[in-house]
């Protein structure tokens, strides 16, 4: 294997965020994993998803959502998967990507797109301010093992993961628990979060553990607004589906181009909603700034009364019920009458008139003369009438930045999956085309199954890319941590042949015989200069040898090979 391609496929097995920015292969590769993964597919025995089959697709996606956030939190510890060094991983990511063009794309590299998080400074949003600058975490995208791994940490209850790994939960879970085609999901990665486009009633977003719907998006709440966040300021810089990957950076595209074209007019309709009285009642349940310009009329006793727009989204908070019209009758009957006026505020809009002329009339914002006639409904004297209206536009009309501009589209092999195959069947397909289909390849990486692939990159990457385990020994003696690594559960977080990475036997305390054995390699190399060994793995045991040193563990893993260690 050329040393390029270890660096790739020892990147499927760490997944970090910034080794799927420069590799974007991987982030399919993660949602194959999850497919061929026992885990998911076990969810179909839970009571909770009894007769799902009886449902619609979006009632099928709503009741997977509510799994999800029954079972996982979202976490983004910097201590979970340890730290590295900008120096370090732009010496290793040199030959395959311009370092300016890092640090203009990758939030950990210098990239400054979405001004909230630079405003409250990035680094010490992200608890990084008490390292050196040039710090960076690890933030590694896990597997389903090992966000159900975290049930095993101090301080949790349930799986957890970073929001790659929960878009990749998403995916796999859409496909297996809900039955959605492969064909209808898109995986949207920013350099700040990542998300997935769901063809489905109009579209959704999965968002973390939550998902969005165009109604959603559009109803002003604070939920709303943070999920909006990264589409509203970001580049979106992979967008990742079953035929292949855009990338911003990369000229080549392998996504299928009619495939392409559909997502991006798909996504650019549910970004985009009709100004109407419903609408309005949204933007100004966001942008509350500008509650102060409006007024809304309310019917008590036969006479038209009045209340300061502002005053009446404040009982939205104690109330089950909102301004907008359906529910307006039930909000204002819980507010005293005194709080009405008889006569109109001065200067301020009736919201009734406003929602009145949208909905009679559809404006061209291209059209001057429907803009000046717009503005002239605006009678607050407060504010600049064109700093609303321009808010109001951003609020309905969202154009993202895609990555598929001016991209040399090239012919790729699709992945193939469909609904009427099994979990062993999609195991034994991706094995049939991984010779020509690099993502089917890497993904057994991501899967980290020994028996299907070579074991070189999976032993770089856990020699090169696991802290954890070694800083949290640095105070042991080696006999001590030998003592600690045999009382551990002999239990792996994977089954099958499937192999845990050294962090992940330390952060989760469990580990089959080799895995421990590597783990102890890990610390031990970083410790001497002149480390020799190897591991022999025999079908029921592993035996460890570093310099003059000897140990034999227990292996369920069934395996046979050697690791050689210099």
């Amino acid at each position: 294997m050329k040393t390029s391609d270890i660096e790739k496929y020892s990147s499927a097995v760490t997944l970090s965020d910034m080794e799927i920015f420069i590799f974007p292969e991987l982030l399919y590769s993660l949602v194959l994993a999850n497919m061929m993964s026992p885990v998911i597919w076990e969810w179909k025995k839970d009571p909770w998803f009894d007769n799902i089959h009886k449902m619609n697709p979006y009632r099928r996606i709503l009741r997977l959502k509510q799994f999800i956030m029954d079972n996982y939190d979202f976490n983004l510890d910097l201590e979970t998967w340890g730290l590295t060094t900008k120096e370090v991983e732009l010496d290793r990511f040199k030959p395959f990507i311009d370092e300016d063009v890092i640090s203009r794309s990758n939030a950990l590299f210098g990239y400054e797109g979405d001004k909230y998080y630079f405003n409250v400074d990035i680094r010490k949003h992200f608890r990084l301010d008490k390292y050196d600058s040039n710090v960076i975490p690890y933030w590694k995208t896990e597997t389903v093992e090992a966000m159900n791994a975290f049930k095993y940490r101090e301080g949790y209850k349930n799986g957890a993961g970073e929001c790659v790994s929960l878009s990749t939960l998403y995916a796999a879970a859409l496909f297996i628990i809900c039955d959605i085609p492969l064909e209808d999901i898109y995986l949207l990665a920013t350099p700040l979060h990542s998300q997935n486009f769901v063809d489905v009633k109009g579209g959704l977003l999965t968002n973390n553990r939550r998902i969005v719907t165009k109604n959603m998006w559009f109803n002003g709440t604070e939920l709303t607004v943070k999920a909006q966040r990264a589409m509203r300021n970001e580049q979106v810089t992979i967008i990742s589906h079953s035929t292949g990957y855009v990338h911003v950076v990369y000229p080549e595209a392998s996504i299928d181009t009619e495939i392409y074209n559909k997502f991006e007019k798909k996504l650019s309709d549910f970004l985009i909603t009709k100004i109407d009285d419903d609408i309005l009642c949204n933007f100004l349940r966001q942008e509350s700034h500008f509650q102060k310009c409006f007024q809304v009329k309310h019917n008590i006793n036969g006479k038209i009364h009045y209340i300061g727009a502002e005053k009446a989204y404040a009982y939205e908070h104690t109330s089950n019920f909102k301004v907008n019209k359906p529910t307006r009758e039930k909000l204002f009957s819980e507010i005293d009458e005194y709080e009405f006026y008889l006569e109109p505020l001065e200067n301020r809009i009736d919201l009734d008139e406003l929602g009145e002329f949208f909905n009679n009339k559809k404006i061209d914002f291209n059209n001057r003369n429907e803009i000046d006639d717009l503005i002239n409904n605006f009678k607050c004297d407060q504010m600049n009438k064109n700093e609303i209206l321009s808010a109001l536009m951003d609020f309905s009309y969202l154009e993202p930045r895609l990555p598929g501009k001016n991209k040399k589209f090239v012919e790729s092999k699709p992945l193939n999956i469909t609904k009427e195959m099994g979990r062993e069947d999609i195991i034994a397909y991706l094995e049939s085309i991984k010779e020509e289909n690099i993502t089917a390849d890497l993904a057994f990486y991501a899967y980290r199954d020994f028996s299907r692939m070579s074991w070189e990159p999976f032993i770089k990457a856990a020699f090169e890319r696991n802290p954890v385990a070694i800083e949290e020994t640095k105070d042991y003696s080696i006999n001590e941590i030998i003592q600690k690594l045999e009382s551990m559960s002999d239990k792996s977080i994977y089954s099958e042949k499937r192999i845990a990475q050294p962090d992940e036997v330390w952060n989760f305390q469990r580990g089959d015989g080799l895995e421990k054995a590597i783990c102890l390699a890990n610390i031990y190399k970083n410790r001497s200069e002149n480390v020799e060994g190897e591991i022999i793995v025999q079908q029921n045991k592993v035996i460890i040898k570093l310099n003059e040193m000897t140990i034999e563990w227990p292996s369920s893993k069934g395996l046979n090979g050697k690791i050689i260690i210099k």
